[in-house]
């Protein structure tokens, strides 16, 4: 088959002809008048949805003679008949839509993704009408949801190249400059302070993916996935993140990085692993900044104490299991023991972050304090990514397993970690949960 030429008709006031009175030629039909087309079909029974359109009905067998005058013929009838009205399209020079009929049809219809003036459509030659339904999908989920105010920008850009006579070669780097400048406008702050989740970029916010379009700079922890970050940015992109045992960019050294930046008329984004107050010192970035007086904003993400277990289908809480959940540092395992002491044990969920490390003191510290030592225990590393790791057991059996060595991870101790055994029974039988992983 040679390559398809794109087209787009105007059908306004014209003339086309369907063929079948089903369902699916209903769903042309509509389609069409849309468009404006004046649609006759053809078909010795019509749906309902049919009859009660604004359009001529012939009852009865097609004839040759039908595609007289027409535009554009929609052939959705069963295949003898499509040929037949093939045939006679053929000989008047009439493009032919052969819906679900490729061998008979000289025009083939796309996936239509319409917003504010703007239409785009996917073909794959009638090949795969399915596979352009799935990739019409995916273009309107990614399409800019402000394309009226796209369209207004270039209308008032238009005026002026016009006025000022600007050549055709300087009015692309132009607009790109006029485009930008409107989410400049909705990003006020000269830094950001974005959240990027438990680490797939699909979680990531709409709003941060606008500060990240729009970055100069964008310094970004060790946890974020860099290379699917240069699908979201321009800007220069340094990584200052921190991890256990390891030497890193000392969070002063960040403060003044951001400021300087911003200082300089950069725009700024530090993005910062799970959700950037929750553990991720993004306060003390906030207090410094603001001690600078650089405007900022505070763009939350999804916290990996809630989306991590989550994902693994563990609730942090649970009917009849915990009706709360405390989120505790595994750093520092004094004040780890102190926040312990304030609660009576199993009386609640715990999630430490950062704790994998110092797991086995984790686990002694908690049965020394009450903890039954049979209490379901989990720890999930990598979650979200292809790299994710899942373990299940006791709080006794914390310090014996060996999770992988440099991905960062979740505990998650309590009677909630057993709703996760029931989901997976679930997934035994083909019953997804999460990410069914």
């Amino acid at each position: 088959m040679s390559v398809m030429f794109p087209a787009f008709l105007d059908l306004s006031g014209r003339k086309v002809l369907v063929v079948g009175g089903g369902p699916v030629a209903a769903g042309k039909v509509e389609s069409l008048l849309a468009a404006g087309a004046r649609v006759t079909v053809v078909s010795p029974e019509v749906h309902p949805e049919i009859e009660r359109a604004d359009v001529d009905i012939v009852r009865r067998e097609f004839r040759d003679t039908d595609v007289d005058g027409a535009w554009w013929v929609v052939a959705a009838a069963p295949p003898d008949v499509n040929r037949q009205v093939s045939a006679a399209a053929e000989a008047r020079r009439i493009f032919v839509n052969a819906v679900d009929d490729p061998r008979h049809a000289s025009a083939y219809l796309g996936g239509v993704v319409r917003r504010d003036g703007v239409t785009i459509a996917i073909s794959t030659d009638g090949r795969a009408p399915a596979i352009a339904g799935l990739l019409r999908e995916a273009i309107d989920a990614f399409l800019p949801r402000e394309i009226d105010a796209w369209l207004n920008a270039s209308d008032n850009a238009r005026r002026l190249w016009k006025s000022h006579k600007t050549p055709m070669d300087a009015r692309r780097p132009q607009l790109l400059e006029i485009l930008n400048s409107l989410y400049a406008r909705r990003t006020k702050a000269r830094v950001a302070l974005v959240g990027a989740g438990p680490g797939d970029p699909e979680l990531w916010t709409q709003r941060a993916i606008a500060y990240l379009a729009s970055a100069d700079l964008v310094l970004y922890d060790a946890l974020v996935d860099a290379n699917a970050l240069q699908r979201f940015t321009s800007g220069q992109c340094f990584c200052v993140g921190k991890r256990a045992g390891r030497e890193s960019v000392r969070q002063e050294t960040i403060h003044r990085l951001m400021i300087r930046a911003a200082r300089q008329g950069k725009r700024v984004v530090r993005l910062k692993g799970g959700d950037p107050f929750v553990f991720g010192r993004g306060a003390e970035e906030a207090m410094a900044l603001a001690a600078a007086g650089i405007p900022f904003e505070v763009v939350p993400g999804v916290s990996s104490a809630i989306a991590a277990p989550e994902l693994a289908g563990i609730p942090v809480t649970h009917r009849g299991s915990a009706s709360g959940f405390l989120v505790l540092s595994g750093h520092a395992t004094d004040a780890f023991g102190d926040a312990l002491d304030a609660v009576q044990p199993n009386a609640l969920s715990l999630v430490v972050l950062m704790g994998l490390g110092k797991r086995g003191e984790l686990a002694r510290k908690l049965i020394a304090r009450g903890w039954n030592a049979s209490t379901p225990a989990a720890i999930i590393c990598g979650a979200s990514t292809p790299e994710e790791w899942i373990w299940t057991g006791t709080v006794a059996e914390l310090g014996a397993n060996e999770p992988p060595a440099g991905i960062a991870g979740v505990v998650v101790i309590g009677d909630v970690v057993r709703v996760r055994e029931r989901l997976v029974a679930a997934e035994e039988q083909k019953v997804m949960y999460g990410r069914n992983r």
